[in-house]
């Protein structure tokens, strides 16, 4: 499944550290197993259950905001060189787990994706975080899960969380809003 994962988020592969990569495919194979999801079921999942009607899939929003995140870090990086500190692993790594949880909140009944009974309780933000925590991945990149929503508002946000939230709410206010 490792293979199948990679192959349907290359971005992975713009992860340097490769124990740091193998801990965000875990996450990933764990939401998947513990959803009961297959990996072709991604492709027909929305993005968010928010807007009724959707047409943007949730593996389409997830490597797009993680592309946007990536070109935002090379303007960033161009621009004001050593001057601004970004962690392009913890990036790339919070920005396909920050709605990893979404496979936990989300329940398909019907042929219809509906907020699962998990999802009653616990929004993706903390199920995000707990999955990472299952896998040992570091903190600095679980924050971007912690944060990137309304849940985060008010708190601190890293460089990286501050891009990835922007991103992701560009991509949601053009697509799905």
């Amino acid at each position: 499944m490792k293979d199948q994962i990679i192959a349907m988020l290359p971005e992975l592969e713009q992860i340097h550290d490769r124990a740091l990569r193998d801990k965000i495919i875990a996450v990933w194979q764990d939401a998947l197993s513990m959803g009961g999801w297959k990996l072709s079921d991604l492709k027909r999942m929305p993005f968010t259950l928010l807007v009724k009607g959707v047409e943007i899939t949730f593996i389409e929003h997830v490597r797009t905001v993680c592309q946007m995140c990536i070109a935002m870090e090379k303007v960033l990086q161009d621009a004001y060189g050593s001057r601004i500190k970004i962690n392009h692993d913890y990036l790339v790594a919070g920005a396909l787990i920050a709605d990893v949880g979404k496979l936990l909140e989300f329940s398909e009944q019907g042929g219809k994706f509906v907020k699962g009974e998990l999802g009653k309780y616990l929004r993706h933000p903390f199920t995000g975080v707990g999955l990472c925590y299952r896998h040992d991945v570091p903190y600095q990149v679980a924050h971007l899960s912690a944060v990137h929503s309304k849940e985060g508002e008010g708190g601190f946000r890293s460089a990286e969380a501050i891009i990835f939230h922007h991103a992701d709410f560009t991509d949601f206010e053009l697509v799905g809003g």
